[in-house]
């Protein structure tokens, strides 16, 4: 995992994905054994928990490290009918993030 600035993530954002903007977590699939890369942006993580009123920074890092972690495992909330926001939801009541 690693942690960039709003500049940063924009940046692969723009060049994997195509979109102009930043985001707070990306995900980047390894090979060959490797699972592969998750980047966050400590910036839009630290702006999400500050706009909570029940979202700490580190409970914020954790949610995304999860997103990401579910990205590597094959899941993608953006086709698969809810599945991975179902299961994301799951897994952030059993650890709490």
């Amino acid at each position: 995992m690693v942690f960039v600035t709003d500049k940063a993530i924009h940046d692969y954002n723009l060049r994997y994905r195509h979109m102009d903007k930043p985001t707070d977590v990306l995900s980047f699939m390894g090979e060959d054994g490797y699972l592969g890369d998750i980047v966050i942006s400590a910036e839009t993580a630290w702006q999400q928990a500050r706009k909570s009123a029940t979202l700490s920074f580190d409970d914020n890092i954790r949610r995304l490290a999860l997103h990401g972690l579910l990205h590597l495992a094959g899941y993608d909330h953006e086709t698969d009918n809810g599945e991975m926001r179902a299961l994301e939801r799951r897994l952030r009541r059993k650890f709490q993030c």
